[in-house]
């Protein structure tokens, strides 16, 4: 059905699932790339105020998408010519009552419901056990109205097929910051809330100097306690280490660097945290694929006049996607047109360095990425500015530290995660190593097989040879690298940088502070970690007498089987159900015998599974029951069964003998694994990352 016109197999097949319109019948409209590349291209160049210009903006923005240097962010992509949203970032304010949490819960549902990503600061609502006059009762505080957020949004995603993604923030010197900190240690809770911590100057100087901090009540504005700086921020790193969450945002350093100040302050980001917005404010997004402009026959590598060419369409562009998007409120829109903010940014970024053979953790990386983001910033500027002499300056300009000037838009540079769009271009995501350069991923009984194209091809001209240290992952990279690559775009972007800074599984609790502390030092306006494989342990929570296990959630859908086994009160059905190729719950029935007997033996079931979702090696289990005597051995073709927990041991033991790692039926070998990620569409592996997104479909986690 599809022409490849040079996209990849993977891309045509995000395409069709995401991108593609469809009729009533479900029937494909767009049959090809080009299709939809001339519908968004077309779309946007609409906002050009004459038809010549209209034409001749709508064949360069058509070439430089099919080519794949250029790509706007996901909802434009989606929704251009279709009477959509097109932005993809959005914060909406709460304020301390009733009227305006709930009205925040509706808007929020206003913006999933086109796809849109929200942000919110819950710093202004009092702090739970306040006293509420007016009722006579107490507050709950901000994490309840958090959780009534999520709540929300898991009704606007059950209704419909998009996902709505959020930012939760709570500043540092709110009274309930430890209630914040932890809400997410379980595992389970809040799942459609990425969280972070708004860290101020005053608190990052107390924590240097081993000292206390001021904690104000917002609704009563006074001081009300001291927190010790060092205790707070050692919960912080010991839930980043757990589950990825919170990150920080250095939020006075977002403020300083806060081109429209003028307009109050900015409290919170979009889920992904690169881009701040003020109240009602939203952003849309597009990026450049760095890679496409590896120039083997210049000297320094790289085109960056056709590098700058792409800049400039890139800048108008976005400020088009302005003029023609159809905003989910009036107050979204009055803000967006009055700041006119644009994110810019880069994608490809690993593969333009292994293209040029520099090692992602280098020196000479780092350099380049200076050079290139200086590049990008001082040239998007420069084409917003020559747009502003003939469209206008941005309404607020009054307001902003161009004053004076000549400005189209208020921000113009944006590194954003590009999950799916680097997908379609074939490149590598954001500035971002490479996770991995050879990944499988498995749909039920299918097999993807997902290889990086520059890999496969160096191994296609170097049989059997070791990959040079240019070809380096993710996890083979030491966290500082990580950070300081950050800290060299950031030092030129003047919205933020999303930017996971990933941790081996090994990494301690002082590998984390060291990463949050680094950030800080370099100039970064927030941090996200993930340590790898986190989601697939136990989480573990603090407790006074040590460390509790949490049994881990049960799948809607599990392999099983079932044995039967004679005992002294009769047949014995023993069902397991398999996670992870070992077992995870075990179900056991008896026919033909007393109601206690039937109760003993459900009650024995329950506990294996508890002892097993917890984590307990099966052999263990099998250990503590094999042998319990009763008052009715019997003897079977397997030996005498001497009691109901006996013959439980015995089915468990036939299969799992080794603790679980022989004699796994073969109907359950190929059952989900435990703590893997599926995609939530297609059901497809997804590599273990901060925000994942699907090799098959596109399905991004964060967005």
């Amino acid at each position: 059905m599809t022409e490849a016109q040079g996209f990849s197999e993977n891309a045509l097949r995000i395409l069709k699932a995401r991108y593609f319109m469809k009729n009533d019948k479900g029937e494909f409209l767009d049959k090809a790339p080009s299709d939809l590349f001339h519908r968004v291209a077309g779309s946007i160049a609409a906002a050009e105020k004459n038809p010549k210009d209209r034409a001749a903006w709508s064949k360069a923005f058509f070439e430089a998408m099919m080519a794949r240097e250029f790509l706007p962010n996901s909802p434009t992509l989606t929704g251009a010519g279709r009477d959509m949203c097109l932005s993809a970032c959005f914060v909406l304010p709460i304020e301390d009552s009733m009227e305006s949490i709930f009205g925040t819960v509706k808007n929020a549902a206003l913006v999933h419901k086109e796809g849109g990503g929200t942000g919110f600061d819950f710093s202004r609502l009092r702090p739970s056990g306040s006293f509420v006059h007016r009722t006579q009762g107490v507050a709950s505080g901000p994490v309840s109205f958090l959780k009534v957020i999520d709540a929300a949004t898991e009704a606007v995603k059950q209704g419909g097929t998009r996902r709505g993604a959020n930012m939760g923030i709570l500043r540092v010197d709110h009274p309930d910051i430890e209630k914040f900190i932890l809400m997410k240690r379980d595992g389970k809770s809040v799942g459609n809330f990425n969280i972070s911590v708004a860290a101020t100057d005053a608190f990052m100087e107390a924590l240097r100097k081993g000292t206390t901090y001021d904690v104000v009540d917002p609704y009563r504005r006074k001081v009300v306690e001291r927190k010790e700086a060092r205790k707070v921020f050692r919960m912080i790193v010991e839930s980043a280490w757990a589950i990825g969450d919170p990150g920080l945002i250095f939020i006075d350093r977002v403020n300083q660097a806060n081109p429209t100040r003028g307009l109050g302050s900015i409290d919170a980001t979009n889920p992904c945290g690169e881009q701040p917005l003020h109240p009602y404010e939203s952003c849309n997004l597009g990026s450049i694929n760095a890679a496409a402009f590896f120039d083997a026959g210049r000297p320094d590598l790289f085109d960056w006049d056709r590098f700058g060419a792409v800049i400039d369409l890139a800048v108008r562009f976005l400020d088009d996607v302005i003029e023609v998007n159809k905003y989910p409120l009036p107050e979204i829109e009055a803000m967006t047109k009055g700041n006119r903010r644009i994110g810019l940014g880069l994608m490809g970024w690993a593969d333009l360095l292994i293209r040029m053979k520099i090692k992602y953790d280098s020196n000479e990386a780092l350099a380049l990425a200076d050079k290139a983001a200086a590049f990008l910033r001082t040239r998007a500027a420069a084409a917003s500015e020559k747009l502003a002499r003939v469209r206008g300056s941005f309404p607020n300009i009054a307001k902003s530290v161009y004053k004076g000037r000549k400005m189209r838009n208020a921000t113009v540079f944006t590194i954003a995660p590009t999950g799916t769009i680097a997908r379609l271009a074939g490149c590598s995501s954001s500035i971002e190593p490479v996770f991995a350069f050879e990944f499988t991923s498995h749909i039920i009984d299918a097999k993807l097989e997902d290889v990086h194209p520059l890999f496969k091809e160096w191994k296609r001209d170097h049989p059997g040879q070791t990959p040079p240290p240019y070809f380096v992952t993710a996890h083979e990279i030491a966290p500082e690298w990580h950070i300081r690559m950050q800290a060299a775009f950031q030092k030129h972007v003047d919205n933020s940088v999303s930017k996971t800074i990933n941790l081996p599984h090994e990494a301690s609790l002082k590998d984390v502070e060291k990463a949050y502390l680094l950030a800080y030092e370099l100039g970064t306006k927030g941090i996200t970690i993930y340590r790898d494989g986190c989601r697939e342990e136990q989480v573990l929570n603090k407790t006074e007498g040590g460390i509790k296990r949490q049994p881990e959630e049960r799948p809607d859908t599990l392999n099983s089987i079932t044995d039967k086994i004679k005992t002294g009160f009769g047949n014995l059905y023993v069902t397991t159900t398999f996670f992870n190729q070992k077992p995870f719950e075990v179900f056991a029935s008896i026919g033909k015998s007393g109601y206690s007997t039937m109760a003993d033996a459900e009650a024995i079931g329950r506990l294996i599974s508890l002892a097993l979702r917890t984590g307990v090696d099966p052999k263990e289990v099998v250990s503590q029951i094999k042998g319990i005597g009763g008052s009715d051995p019997v003897f079977t073709e397997g030996g005498l069964v001497t009691s109901i927990p006996d013959a439980v041991a015995k089915v468990l033991e036939r299969h799992f003998g080794n603790g679980g790692k022989n004699g796994i039926p073969d109907g359950v070998k190929h059952g989900r694994d435990m703590g893997q990620l599926r995609c939530k569409q297609c059901g497809a592996t997804l590599p273990d990352e901060k925000c994942p997104t699907c090799p098959n479909c596109g399905w991004n986690k964060c967005s």
